[in-house]
């Protein structure tokens, strides 16, 4: 595919490359990858954590986030505090890791029960704290319970990013006023998708960040098909139609106060 000049611009806070939909042509989607701006490879196991990295240190571009999604809590909380200690080797400058996530509550298919999801989420969010990072939120059907719990812990110095927000405005300002970005990727294309859209006019581009949860939630042009960070550019051409085209350089900003990183030559 055609990469467009702008693309260097763009960023994707919400990727998952080492997930086997990309292992037929990895090297590929890598090599595109590398013309955006910023990256965001993001863990959802223990399993995972590893290769989450060392996508990471593939490029410059790429960091990672590491993890417990809620599903995979049940089988994470049967280790005790291990994973924890796990996962907060694993957190270093060197590793390239730059948040703790995805982690939350989903409530859709109680994969993992909802009070062994808690526990996680809360553990989680405690070990980010002490760390000083971002927390990259994973939240369906859960949004109330993990406000709460979000809000708890809450202390003027916890950030991150609602993962791929899928409720209405009013839980959209609760997040932002806590702190917190919200994640806008391939649905806000989708034509019944009204209400997002709403969510971003109302909530303004100083408080959105672009994502692709590659390999899913793919733009409307690529519906049914595998996602991949360069599709970012999708959300972009939607979100500028919504908000203007300044809106590149606030995501920009965005991600630089959540993750406090700073490549500001490359935006000019």
């Amino acid at each position: 595919m055609e990469i467009e000049p702008s693309i260097k611009k763009f960023v994707d806070t919400h990727a998952h490359l080492h997930m086997n939909q990309f292992k037929h042509d990895f090297e590929n989607v890598l090599s595109r990858t590398k013309n955006l701006l910023f990256v965001l490879n993001v863990s959802t196991n223990l399993d995972d954590i590893e290769p989450t990295i060392q996508i990471a240190k593939r490029l410059p571009n790429i960091y990672a986030a590491i993890g417990i999604h809620p599903h995979d809590s049940k089988e994470t909380a049967e280790q005790g505090k291990k994973y924890l200690d796990y996962i907060e080797s694993k957190a270093t400058h060197l590793n390239k890791v730059i948040a703790i996530g995805e982690i939350g509550l989903d409530y859709c298919r109680n994969i993992s029960p909802v009070d062994v999801q808690k526990k996680v989420f809360a553990e989680q969010i405690a070990l980010a704290q002490e760390l000083g990072l971002p927390i990259i939120l994973h939240i369906r059907d859960a949004y109330e319970d993990a406000y709460d719990i979000v809000k708890a812990f809450h202390s003027g110095n916890l950030q991150g990013i609602v993962h791929s927000f899928s409720s209405d405005e009013s839980w959209a300002k609760k997040f932002v006023k806590l702190g917190f970005k919200i994640g806008i990727g391939g649905p806000v294309t989708y034509p019944k998708n009204e209400m997002l859209r709403n969510v971003v006019k109302i909530i303004g581009k100083e408080n959105i960040v672009t994502e692709t949860d590659c390999p899913y939630l793919p733009p409307q042009p690529f519906r049914g098909k595998r996602n991949e960070p360069v599709y970012v550019s999708y959300v972009y051409d939607e979100l500028i139609k919504l908000l203007g085209t300044s809106v590149l350089e606030a995501i920009w900003k965005n991600v630089q106060e959540v993750f406090k990183i700073d490549l500001s030559d490359e935006i000019e």
